[in-house]
C-alpha cells in the first residue's frame, strides 16, 4: 500500500494524486508506524499547485501530523490564493487548518485596541502635559502618535482575511460558517462585523443548519453584541420553529437585549408566554429574569410581569415564574415584602417540587419580612411532610431551623416535630440533614462549639445569584467544531492555540523562485490579480488604517501577493510561457496606468478624509465592478457603525505631508485631539422651575380642552464653560417647539456669547460622534461673533426615544470643542389632545408590563391644581386631558421618534396621598418618567 501511495502521489493526473491523498489517513489508521514515510508523501503533495489536490492533502495533514506546522510555512501563501477555487469540502478543511496556523504565527490584532482602552481619556482628549507644551509642540505630538500603536498587521495575516472574505457568499453553509469562525478568532474587532449578515442569511436554511448556526451566534453575541444588533428581528421566533431552535433564538435575543431595544424584546417575550410549547414558555420566563438582572431599569417591570403570571392557569408557567422571582427578589428583598406574602399563599396550590422549594427558601431566608405568615407555612408543611418530594423536605428542614433561631416561642414544638419525622425518612440525605440540624440548633449538654454559631451559619447574608448565559464560556472551543456544539471535548479535537507574545519570523513563508520566472510572472500576476485585490483593499480601507499606514499596507499586500504568485510558478502549464512574450510588450503601459490610478485614488482619499467623511462612496463605486451587491451593502453598513474619529486619529504618513499644505481642511488639529473635556448636562430637573415659568398662565379647569405645556421645560443648561471655551460660553435650552426640518427631532436652542477680546469666527458643528440611531440637523454656520456679542441658533436632534447623550464638536476657525447634550426623558415627547373616553380606551390597551405605578405623598405646597399641573408639564412635554373628577389629573403625549403613546394619570387624595401611573409601550421611558415626575412633585 505504501509503495502504491508513493507512486500515485507522483502521477501526472491530479485525480490520481487526490486519491493518493485520500488513502494516506486510511493507511495511517491501519498502521501508525508508517507515520514518517506518510509525512514525506504529505510534504510532497502539499507542494502541489492543483486545486483538486489541495483540500485532500490538507485533510491528510490534519489526520496524520497536525503538529508539523513547519510543513505549512512554504505553502501558506499558495493555499491562501488557491482557496477560492478549491471545492467546498476542501475549503472547510483548509480554513479550519489556517485558523490554527494563524493563531501560532501572527500577533493578536486586538493588542491595538487593548492599548487604547488602558487610558481612554488621554487617548481621546490629550494629556495635560501636551496642553502645557503649547501649540509649538504639535509636530512632536504627531511624530509621537505612532509609538502608541505598535501593532502592524502582518501582510500574510491580511492576505488570509482578504482571500477568505468572498467565501462569505458561498452557497455552502459549512464554508460560510468556517469563514465566520476564522474572522471571529483572527480579525480585528472593527472587521468582524462583516460575518453577521452572512450568518443571518443561513437562518433561512434547514432547521439542522439553523441549529448549528444559532449555537455559534449565541456564543458570538456574548462578546460581540453590537455585531448582531441591526439584525434583531431576524431572531424573532416563528410558531413553526422546532423547540430547540426557539430556545436558541431566545438565547440570542436575551444576549442582544440592551437599554435601547429592551421594550421591543419584552413585548416579544410577552407573546411567547402564550405558546403551547411548555419547555419554550419556561425558557422565556428564564430569559425575562436574565433581562431583569442585566438591565436594572426594567427590573421592577419584569418582576411585576412575572407576579401577574402567578395567576396563570398553567401550573408549569406559575412554577417557573416562582423560581425566577426567587432569584430576582434576592437582589432587593426589603422592597418586596408583599410579593413574598403573595408567594406564601401559593403553597396550597402549586405542586411542582422546584417551585415549592423556592417559596420555602424565600420565606425562610426573609422570615423577618413575614413574621406572621412564616410559622403558619411551617405548620402546613409539617402536616404534608411525609408526602413531599426530597427537594421540598430539605427546604422544610431549613425553614424550621431558621424559624427556631428567630422565633423559637412559636415554632419550637413544630421544629422538633419536623426533625423527628425527618430522622426516620427513607432518604439518607434527609436523615443526615435532620440529625445535623438538631445538633446544631438545639442546645444540649454535649453541644459542641458550632451550636453557638448556628445563627451565623443559617442566617448568613447570601450573595444574589448571577443569571448568566449557558454559552458564556464556550468560546474556548473553536467555533463551528463538534466540541463547541456539544460543549465537551470530542475525540480528535485540536485545541485553538493562544496568540504568541512575540511574532515568529515571517521570512519562513518566503519562497525562493528561479530568476527567469520572476519578471514575467510578476507582471502577469499584476495584470491578472491586481483589480481583485485593489478592490478588496479599497473596501477595507478604513479598517486597515486602524492597524497600520494605508500606503505601506497596500504595498506590502501587493508584494506578498506577487511573491506568492511567483512561488506558484514552478508547475504552471506551458501555455503561460507562450503568453509571457505578449505580456512583456503590454507591461510597461499597464504599470504607467496603474501608477496614475494610484495617484488619483490617494488624492480622492485625502480629500474625503479632510472633510471628515467616510470613504464609503468611493469604495462603493470601486468595488461595484467586481464584488456582488450584497457584499457591498454589508461593507457600507460596517463603515457606518465605525466611529468617524477612529479614522481621524490615524497618524499622517510621510507621503501625505505635502498634501496637507495644498488642502486647507487637513489641519494638524484633526490629528491632535483637543484637551477640553465635555461638560455633561445634569440629569436632575431644575428646582427653580417656578421662577422660569412665572409668565405662563395654566388653566386649572378640567373642562377646557387645551394643550397645557410650558414654552420651556428645563432652564438653560451649560454646554461649554467660557474658561474651557477660551472666551466662548455656550448654553442650550429645549424650546418644545416643533423643529421645522424634521418633526421627529427635538428642537434645541443653542445660545453663544463671546466674553473674549477677539472676534470668534466660523462657528459650526463638526463631525458628530453619535450612537446608532441618533442624528443631528446642524445649525447654519455663524460667520463671526464680536467681543461681548451673543447669538442664538436652532438645531434639531433625533434622540431615537432614548436618553443617550448626543456627542458632537463645536468648531471655530482655530479650535474644536467636544460637547454633549443629554435630554431629560420629558423632552422626548410632544403633547397630544384627546377626550376622556379616548384616553381610557388607549389606557386599557397599555396594561401589564406597559404600566408603571408609584405611590407618593404630595407636600402641602403641591396640592392645588395650578401647582400640580405646572410641575407635571414642566417635567414632561405632555398635554392636559379633560377629566370629570377634581382629584384626578390626566396628561397625554407621544414620543417624537416612534410616536408611541405616553399616558400619565395622577390620582390625588385630599390628605396628600397620591398614586402616579404611566402607561406606555416604551417601558424604559415610562420608568424614567415616573421617577422624574415623582421627584418634581415631592420637592
Amino acid at each position: 500500500m505504501m509503495l502504491a501511495i508513493k507512486e500515485a502521489a507522483s502521477d501526472m493526473s491530479p485525480y490520481v494524486r487526490k486519491t493518493a491523498a485520500h488513502a494516506i489517513p486510511k493507511l495511517y489508521s491501519l498502521d501508525s508506524d508508517q507515520k514518517d514515510q506518510l509525512i514525506e508523501v504529505i510534504e510532497k503533495l502539499l507542494a502541489d499547485k492543483t486545486t483538486l489536490v489541495a483540500g485532500s492533502v490538507v485533510m491528510a495533514f490534519e489526520e496524520v501530523c497536525p503538529e508539523r506546522i513547519d510543513l505549512i510555512h512554504k505553502n501558506y501563501r499558495k493555499l491562501c490564493n488557491l482557496l477560492i477555487d478549491v471545492e467546498e469540502w476542501g475549503q472547510v478543511v483548509i480554513i479550519s487548518m489556517l485558523t490554527r496556523y494563524a493563531r501560532t504565527q501572527f500577533l493578536s490584532p486586538t493588542q491595538n485596541e487593548s492599548l487604547l482602552e488602558e487610558n481612554p481619556e488621554k487617548a481621546f482628549y490629550g494629556s495635560e502635559e501636551d496642553e502645557a507644551k503649547g501649540p509649538g509642540s504639535e509636530e512632536a505630538t504627531a511624530t509621537a502618535l505612532p509609538a502608541r500603536k505598535p501593532y502592524v498587521m502582518d501582510p500574510d495575516h491580511r492576505l488570509l482575511l482578504r482571500n477568505t472574505k468572498p467565501l462569505l457568499q458561498s452557497r455552502s453553509a459549512a464554508v460560510v460558517m468556517a469563514v465566520a469562525q476564522l474572522y471571529f478568532h483572527l480579525a480585528p474587532k472593527a472587521e468582524v462585523g462583516v460575518i453577521a449578515k452572512a450568518l443571518v442569511r443561513l437562518l433561512r436554511s434547514h432547521s439542522e443548519v439553523q441549529y448549528v448556526v444559532l449555537q455559534n451566534v449565541a456564543t458570538m453575541s456574548i462578546k460581540r453584541r453590537g455585531m448582531f444588533e441591526p439584525y434583531l428581528k431576524s431572531f424573532y421566533i416563528r410558531s413553526t420553529d422546532p423547540t430547540q431552535i426557539k430556545i436558541l433564538k431566545l438565547e440570542v435575543l436575551t444576549n442582544l437585549a440592551n437599554e435601547t431595544n429592551i421594550p421591543t424584546v419584552l413585548r416579544e417575550f410577552q407573546t411567547y408566554i402564550r405558546s403551547m410549547d411548555k419547555d419554550f414558555v419556561a425558557a422565556t420566563i428564564q430569559a425575562i429574569g436574565r433581562c431583569a438582572t442585566n438591565i436594572g431599569r426594567v427590573r421592577d417591570t419584569c418582576l411585576n410581569g412575572l407576579v401577574q403570571l402567578l395567576s396563570n392557569r398553567d401550573e408549569l408557567v406559575v412554577a417557573e415564574s416562582v423560581v425566577v422571582i426567587k432569584k430576582l427578589l434576592q437582589m432587593q428583598p426589603a422592597q418586596h415584602g408583599e410579593i413574598i406574602k403573595h408567594l406564601a399563599k401559593l403553597t396550597d396550590n402549586i405542586q411542582v417540587p422546584m417551585a415549592r422549594a423556592s417559596i420555602l427558601w424565600l420565606i425562610g431566608e426573609y422570615c423577618e419580612h413575614v413574621p406572621r405568615i412564616a410559622p403558619d407555612v411551617l405548620r402546613k408543611m409539617a402536616k404534608s411532610f411525609t408526602a413531599e418530594e426530597d427537594i421540598v423536605k430539605l427546604q422544610v428542614i431549613n425553614l424550621a431551623a431558621k424559624l427556631y433561631l428567630t422565633n423559637s416561642k412559636q415554632t419550637k414544638l413544630l421544629t422538633q416535630y419536623v426533625l423527628s419525622l425527618a430522622k426516620y425518612d427513607q432518604n439518607y440525605d434527609i436523615r443526615d440533614r435532620a440529625r445535623f440540624t438538631r445538633q446544631l440548633i438545639v442546645p444540649s449538654e454535649q453541644g459542641g462549639a458550632l451550636s453557638r454559631h448556628a445563627k451565623k451559619l443559617f442566617l448568613a447574608p447570601k450573595p444574589a445569584p448571577v443569571l448568566e448565559s449557558s454559552f458564556k464560556d464556550r468560546d474556548h472551543f473553536q467555533l463551528g467544531s463538534l466540541s463547541h456544539l456539544l460543549n465537551a471535548k470530542a475525540t480528535g479535537y485540536q485545541e485553538l492555540p493562544d496568540w504568541p507574545e512575540e511574532a515568529p519570523d515571517p521570512s519562513v513563508r518566503n519562497v525562493e523562485v528561479p530568476e527567469w520566472t520572476k519578471c514575467s510572472n510578476r507582471e502577469k500576476r499584476k495584470e491578472k490579480e491586481k483589480p481583485f485585490y485593489s478592490d478588496s483593499e479599497g473596501e477595507s480601507g478604513p479598517t486597515e488604517s486602524a492597524d497600520s499606514d494605508p500606503g505601506s499596507e497596500s504595498e506590502s499586500d501587493s508584494k506578498s501577493s506577487s511573491e506568492s504568485g511567483s512561488g506558484e510558478s514552478n508547475s504552471e502549464s506551458d501555455n503561460e510561457d507562450q503568453e509571457d512574450d505578449e505580456e512583456k510588450g503590454r507591461s510597461s503601459e499597464s504599470e504607467q496606468s496603474e501608477e496614475e490610478g494610484k495617484k488619483k485614488m490617494k488624492k480622492r482619499k485625502k480629500v474625503s478624509e479632510g472633510q471628515g467623511e467616510g470613504t464609503s462612496s468611493d469604495e462603493g463605486s470601486d468595488s461595484s465592478s467586481s464584488s456582488s451587491e450584497s457584499e457591498m451593502t454589508s461593507e457600507t453598513e460596517e463603515e457606518q457603525v465605525e466611529p468617524a474619529s477612529w479614522r481621524k486619529k490615524t497618524p499622517p504618513s510621510s507621503k501625505s505631508a505635502p498634501a496637507a499644505k495644498e488642502i486647507s481642511l487637513l489641519d494638524l488639529e484633526d490629528f491632535t485631539p483637543p484637551s477640553v473635556q465635555p461638560v455633561s448636562p445634569p440629569m436632575v430637573v431644575s428646582t427653580s422651575l417656578a421662577t422660569d415659568l412665572e409668565g405662563l398662565t395654566l388653566t386649572d379647569s378640567s373642562l377646557v380642552p387645551s394643550l397645557l405645556s410650558p414654552v420651556l421645560g428645563v432652564g438653560r443648561q451649560e454646554l461649554l464653560h467660557r474658561v474651557a471655551g477660551e472666551g466662548l460660553a455656550v448654553d442650550y435650552t429645549f424650546s418644545r417647539q416643533p423643529f421645522s426640518g424634521d418633526p421627529h427631532m427635538v428642537s434645541v436652542h443653542i445660545h453663544f456669547s463671546n466674553s473674549s477680546d477677539t472676534p470668534i469666527k466660523g462657528l459650526h458643528v463638526g463631525t458628530p460622534k453619535l450612537p446608532a440611531g441618533i442624528s443631528i440637523q446642524e445649525f447654519p454656520e455663524i460667520e463671526s461673533l464680536a467681543p461681548g456679542e451673543s447669538a442664538t441658533a436652532i438645531m434639531g436632534i433625533n434622540f431615537c426615544d432614548s436618553t443617550q447623550a448626543a456627542n458632537f464638536q463645536l468648531c471655530t476657525q482655530t479650535r474644536q470643542f467636544y460637547v454633549s447634550i443629554q435630554p431629560p426623558v420629558g423632552e422626548l415627547m410632544a403633547p397630544v389632545f384627546m377626550s376622556e373616553n379616548e384616553f381610557k380606551k388607549e389606557q386599557g390597551k397599555l396594561t401589564g408590563m406597559n404600566e408603571i405605578t408609584e405611590k407618593l405623598t404630595l407636600p402641602d405646597t403641591c396640592r392645588s391644581d395650578h401647582v400640580v399641573v405646572q410641575k407635571v408639564t414642566a417635567t414632561a412635554n405632555l398635554g392636559r386631558v379633560p377629566c370629570g373628577t377634581s382629584d384626578e389629573y390626566r396628561f397625554a403625549g407621544r414620543t417624537l421618534t416612534s410616536g408611541s403613546l405616553v399616558l400619565l394619570t395622577l390620582d390625588a387624595q385630599p390628605t396628600g396621598a397620591a398614586q402616579l401611573t404611566v402607561n406606555s409601550e416604551k417601558m424604559v421611558i415610562g420608568t424614567m418618567l415616573v421617577k422624574d415626575v415623582v421627584q418634581a412633585l415631592t420637592q
